[in-house]
């Protein structure tokens, strides 16, 4: 198998001249396919006994009959009564979460059909600023799939609340609006700041009106009132935070498209999914994502056409679910002329399945080549080449020891009553807790029986060396042990979840050691490592790969005790510092209710 050196698709205008003649029969095709059931997502219907034609990377002909547009060189493909589906568009997703560079990330989800997505790179943006958008950006310019890049909105995502490696503002966004691949502006998760009409993120937002891009969105609040319409009137144009089905249908009643998100972690189509279902809400406003998928998902589960099945099975019709992937996003996008359907003149981004409802992936064809077939690559994507300064990044500023990761009660303290981050399971809202612990030699420790443990942030971008502590519930942890992760959304410090300090302590030295990525210690010997060290986020090794070693890594949590749905997101999610209730920064611990910082001690008992 050669790798597939793409070549640049050309514009419509560019290609206009060749693709009239093609249809009208002047000139012939590159590509026919025959026999096939057309799947049309602009007018919601089967088409069977249908003919597509291909040139120059584009549709040129759909209809009953392509004979006009087949020459002796056309190529010719027999769907035999396969259902031909546009190619499946992810709307709002983040690459690092799949621990993958963009060229190893389309590797993983060409086989699963996807064939469009829309990026949003800020977890880079927290380590390696402006720097690090650009080179996520050509990496993904550089694919055979359509790869668009939101440039990056809130790094940092809370303003005061914590401290990234990099800021970003509105010049830098003002800047990258020029660029060919940026589509408009990441989500827009400083909800307050737009609410209270904060002039930086009026700023960002009004760069991308200005440069005729979308704005995208993220209100992680459960008040729909004047407070939302606030944010709304700011300019956010979609929502992927709602988990209800009132969310839903209070974002499209605002003129708001809702994304419907299910990732490795968030599985939130089902409960919104009735506003179409069962309420009968126009479904043209409603879109499917991921989020968030990491590799393991993409290897073993698949990636967008994961997600129209768990639509479909929700009882979405699935045409409906089809339209929710393809040209719904397309249309929210602004680019419905470009893709999204299997029509005239789009990128010709098809694929070959068996089954609308489970969705057999048998062939896919991004502009206008085939690229898998049977869930395997037939062409390998090309890769980029990461420079060795993003590969630089974790840096601690001293080795840490077990007394980094101590937690000192008042004095004369013999019980405390502490804030606890409550883990809630497949959802990114945490639940501000209490619980009430036993102080021992000066030094408060959590209690497995009431399944608290300790969480630490470790600052890793200016090597200051400093450690904030404090107490997590939910993940079940037994014995001794530690997790360690570089991934930690959004400022991308280091996470340490334990229940013993030494072990604490290794993990963390570890990870300095590797230059990043997630470990697993127990009982002082280390269970399992996933090195990630292209900015501590991501590996450019391929998916089955990573996806092998992250296995190991939830096989080791789990051997930790943890009993979570996929555990290891809800840890990268908990120094995320713009979802409620309660989060840890390298400023201390976050109520997100109030965003502002709140002590770790409620109550001591002497």
């Amino acid at each position: 198998m050669q790798t597939n050196r793409p070549t640049p698709l050309k514009s419509w205008p560019e290609l206009a001249p060749r693709l009239v003649a093609v249809a009208a029969g002047r000139e012939e095709a590159d590509l026919v396919i025959t026999n096939c059931q057309w799947v049309n997502v602009n007018s919601r219907e089967i088409l069977p006994g249908s003919q597509i034609a291909i040139a120059g990377g584009r549709f040129a002909y759909c209809g009953a009959d392509a004979g006009h547009c087949i020459g002796p060189d056309t190529e010719i493909i027999d769907a035999n009564g396969q259902f031909a589906i546009p190619g499946l568009c992810d709307a709002h997703m983040h690459i690092e979460s799949g621990m993958l560079t963009p060229g190893q990330f389309a590797r993983a989800v060409i086989p699963h059909g996807t064939t469009t997505m829309f990026t949003d790179p800020h977890e880079i943006a927290n380590v390696l600023g402006l720097y690090g958008v650009r080179l996520m950006h050509d990496d993904a310019m550089g694919q055979p799939i359509s790869i668009f890049t939101q440039m990056p909105s809130c790094a940092p995502s809370a303003p005061g609340l914590e401290t990234t490696g990099h800021e970003l503002g509105p010049d830098e966004v003002a800047e990258a609006m020029a660029w060919p691949g940026i589509v408009g502006l990441g989500e827009m998760m400083n909800f307050p700041g737009v609410i209270n009409a904060d002039a930086r993120m009026l700023a960002e937002i009004a760069a991308t009106q200005n440069a005729g891009k979308t704005v995208g969105g993220h209100y992680a609040s459960p008040d729909l009132g004047p407070a939302f319409s606030a944010y709304v009137a700011g300019g956010p144009a979609d929502d992927h935070e709602g988990t209800t089905e009132t969310d839903a249908i209070a974002r499209v009643r605002q003129g708001m498209r809702a994304m419907l998100r299910l990732g490795s972690a968030w599985y939130d189509v089902k409960a919104q999914i009735t506003a179409i279902t069962e309420k009968g809400l126009d479904p043209r406003n409603f879109i499917l994502c991921t989020d968030d998928c990491h590799s393991g998902t993409l290897v073993n589960d698949g990636h967008m056409n994961r997600v129209v099945r768990h639509a479909i099975e929700c009882g979405c019709d699935p045409l409906v679910a089809l339209q929710m992937a393809t040209i719904n996003t397309a249309t929210h996008f602004g680019l419905e002329r470009e893709l999204g359907s299997i029509t005239p003149g789009r990128r010709a981004d098809v694929i070959l399945t068996s089954d609308l409802r489970t969705l057999p992936i048998n062939r896919v064809i991004a502009r206008g080549v085939t690229l898998a077939e049977m869930g395997r690559l037939t062409l390998e994507t090309p890769l980029f080449d990461w420079p060795d300064d993003a590969r630089q990044t974790v840096k601690l500023g001293k080795t840490l020891s077990a007394d980094d990761f101590a937690i000192h009660a008042p004095e004369g303290a013999n019980y405390v009553r502490v804030k606890v981050i409550g883990v809630v399971e497949n959802q990114a809202p945490t639940r501000a807790l209490t619980a009430e612990l036993q102080v021992r030699d000066g030094l408060v420790e959590g209690d497995e029986a009431k399944d608290v443990c300790q969480i630490a942030l470790v600052e890793r971008h200016r090597a200051t060396g400093e450690v904030v502590n404090a107490f997590v519930s939910g993940f079940t942890y037994k014995g001794e042990c530690a997790i360690a992760s570089t991934v930690a959304h959004d400022s991308h410090h280091m996470i340490v979840v334990g229940t013993s300090r030494r072990d604490m302590a290794l993990a963390a030295n570890r990870l300095g050691e590797v230059g990043g990525g997630v470990t697993v210690f127990k009982d002082g010997r280390e269970l399992a490592l996933v090195r990630l060290p292209i900015a501590g986020l991501m590996s450019d090794a391929p998916a089955q790969d990573v996806a092998r070693d992250a296995d190991r890594m939830m096989a080791a949590m789990a051997e930790c005790g943890a009993k979570l749905n996929n555990g290891y997101m809800q840890h990268s999610l908990l120094a995320l510092v713009v979802i409620p209730e309660l989060r840890i920064s390298d400023k201390g611990l976050i109520d997100v209710t109030r965003f502002e910082k709140t002590e770790l001690f409620e109550k001591v008992d002497g």
